[in-house]
């Protein structure tokens, strides 16, 4: 195994973790326990927070320009969205017949499904990458072999 075979094993388990915690937390919290879903709802949004300030410690102290970038665009993603849920949503939805909580509440959910659909784009998104950098990697392999072979 390669050292990007590696990292993406590594990845892949992170992803599976983060989407056994999606799946699990929503089957249970599901049953309308009300305490049960504030409790997910406070400990995903400090495992949320914890990752936002890796990723700005990680803009800030990365040695790597290039990681520091990508982290950059993580952190300006986070924004925009945050940004679009809490101030933008609900006003764009807001209808004659609606309460203003009605309206948040159907902000909430599309946001949520909005959500779902970009895990899923990044997900196809991160199989084009990792397959991009092993071909990459085994374009490498196949030349340095034949310049061996050459000599």
């Amino acid at each position: 195994m390669s050292i990007g075979q590696e990292v993406f094993a590594i990845k892949l388990y992170e992803l599976e973790q983060q989407y056994g915690k999606l799946q699990s937390r929503i089957r249970v919290c599901g049953k309308n326990n009300r305490r049960r879903i504030r409790e997910e709802l406070q400990r995903a949004e400090e495992e949320y927070e914890e990752e936002h300030l890796l990723l700005q410690e990680r803009v800030k102290n990365c040695r790597s320009r290039a990681v520091s970038r990508l982290a950059k665009a993580q952190l300006d993603y986070q924004k925009a969205t945050d940004e679009s849920i809490k101030e933008q949503l609900a006003a764009d939805l807001h209808g004659e017949n609606t309460t203003p909580g009605e309206d948040a509440q159907e902000a909430s959910a599309l946001y949520a499904e909005f959500a779902i659909d970009f895990a899923t784009l990044a997900t196809q998104q991160a199989l084009i990458a990792a397959l991009s950098a092993l071909d990459g990697q085994a374009e490498e392999t196949i030349e340095g072999k034949e310049l061996q072979d050459e000599k």
